[in-house]
């Protein structure tokens, strides 16, 4: 009989950091308020004291009733204190064993085991913690029992299990220290203040002082003897000039040091298993993405880091990356070393050869009204109830909206060639999409009130794990393109998801192309 096993031991002493971890703050706020009187600093000691004992506590008995089997078909989880729970999931429908390491767990020896459903980041399985050699020979473990299938008592010996050859692969694509450097000098951020603005929102309900008066900061920098109220116009322009100046500095560090954070060491290697991606600086994530299950490509970019030509890509698959339904495989990259990757994995990028289709022209004008219709609303109550002149700031907005979306129809287009669609939006920084055909389940035609009274409609493609809509698609020519479609599904048997398309269907695609011109 298999016996049910825990996760490691020394993880009850990270629910335990992590009770204290969250008492630290309003302990901090006792000890600088006036709660308590003179004996404040012992309460704040005795917040942080509590919160330890009973975290430790709980993290015990959580510890005690968390139990984890591997069996023959499936793997089951079971938890709970108060309520117990208990959950199966059979090998066959776990997408990919991934393992995430933060800072404290990694100098503890520890990882945490992912088992990606594709189900969504809240419904799939995850054991926190194990250590790292028995995370790693549980991943292994059940993917060759997922893989093996009927095989899987062979699979189940320790010794064959904590082999990583199937891992060691091509190295596809790296970042070193200057590109991440230069990647972070495109991701400008001010997260900071909004940590800072939370921070201080927290100080202002805890405490009596009122730290958004501006009043009291004058008061104080008054009290301080400082000269700054009494500096003249010019002197306090250049004040604000160097404050701004402070503030871009601080955004650019920012977006530097959550990218060396986030990405440092990034690999992608191409191995047996398929594409195995492993990053991070304080949380280390090592994910491997067979290539059989990459659904989608998504190749997007940012507003400066197009003029650059610099993009990313990412991999639509059923398992989820941190809460999102595409794996980044490459953050920042050029096209000619975007391009192998995606060969690699079984796509093609468009060549100057596809004939590419723009949205329905109806499409463009409605909107291009639509989005304007705010602002000559705005402008038409200005003319009324404002003065004179102010109608014409929202006017004149209207107009760049107009302009703006007559413009960008011209990035609006889309491809389709015997084996993937593409589709391309965005005006200033463009995305595009690329889906294999015989991996779509579904294709919808979708019109609203004013879509069938103008004549077009949006394509909907039914893609696993990921979204592919195309707007805007005069009504004939997305029969033409739902048809097509359709039958490139229906000659597929998808339990040979890898063998190649029927060929008795693809002469039917010669004409597709002549088809959706005449539209």
């Amino acid at each position: 009989m298999i016996q049910p096993q825990r996760t490691a031991p020394i993880s009850v002493v990270l629910g335990a950091i992590s009770s204290i971890r969250s008492a630290i703050i309003p302990a901090i706020a006792v000890a600088f308020s006036g709660i308590g009187g003179a004996g404040r600093m012992l309460v704040a000691i005795g917040i942080v004291l509590a919160a330890a004992i009973i975290g430790t506590l709980f993290s015990y008995i959580a510890w005690r009733r968390l139990t984890y089997t591997i069996g023959e078909q499936d793997i089951r989880v079971e938890s709970g204190v108060l309520s117990r729970s208990a959950r199966s999931v059979p090998y066959e429908r776990i997408q990919d064993v991934s393992l995430e390491a933060r800072l404290l767990p990694r100098l503890l020896g520890l990882v945490a085991v992912k088992f990606e459903t594709g189900a969504g980041g809240g419904e799939d399985l995850a054991l926190t913690y194990l250590a790292t050699a028995e995370g790693e020979r549980l991943r292994q473990l059940v993917r060759e029992r997922r893989d093996d299938g009927q095989q899987a008592a062979a699979s189940a010996d320790p010794a064959a299990s904590t082999s990583g050859d199937a891992d060691q692969g091509e190295v596809l694509f790296a970042m070193g220290p200057r590109r991440l450097l230069r990647f972070g000098l495109f991701e400008f951020s001010l997260a900071v203040f909004a940590v800072l603005g939370g921070l201080l929102q927290y100080v202002d309900m805890v405490t009596d002082i009122d730290i958004w008066n501006g009043d009291l900061w004058r008061s104080w920098l008054e009290e301080q003897g400082t000269i700054i109220a009494s500096l003249g116009p010019y002197a306090q322009a250049a004040g604000a000039t160097a404050g701004l100046f402070g503030l871009a500095l601080i955004g650019l560090a920012t977006g530097i040091l959550r990218t060396f954070a986030r990405d440092w060491g990034f690999t992608l290697t191409r191995s047996a298993r398929g594409f195995r991606r492993q990053r991070g600086l304080f949380t280390r994530t090592d994910v491997v993405m067979p290539v059989h299950r990459v659904q989608a490509l998504v190749i997007g970019t940012g507003f400066m880091r197009y003029r650059f030509g610099w993009h990313g890509l990412s991999f639509v698959s059923l398992a989820q990356d941190a809460g999102n339904e595409s794996h980044v495989v490459v953050p920042f990259a050029q096209m000619d070393e975007i391009a192998p990757i995606v060969a690699a994995a079984g796509f093609h990028l468009p060549d100057e050869r596809i004939n590419w289709h723009r949205a329905s022209r109806r499409h463009r004008d409605d909107t291009a009204i639509i989005s304007a219709l705010p602002f000559v609303v705005a402008a038409i109550l200005g003319a009324v109830l404002a003065p004179l002149g102010v109608a014409l700031i929202p006017l004149g907005l209207a107009v760049v909206m107009v302009g703006a979306q007559l413009y960008a129809w011209e990035f609006r287009r889309h491809a389709i060639d015997p084996e993937q669609i593409f589709s391309t939006t965005g005006l200033m920084s463009p995305t595009s999409r690329i889906s294999t055909r015989q991996k779509l389940h579904s294709v919808e035609i979708a019109q609203g009130p004013l879509a069938r009274w103008r004549g077009y409609a949006t394509v909907h493609l039914g893609l696993a794990g990921g979204s592919f809509s195309i707007p805007g698609i005069p009504l004939k020519a997305a029969r033409i393109l739902r048809a097509s479609i359709l039958d490139t599904i229906a000659a597929i048997d998808y339990s040979q998801i890898d063998a190649p398309i029927d060929q008795a269907f693809s002469a039917a695609q010669s004409g597709l192309a002549a088809n959706l011109a005449e539209t």
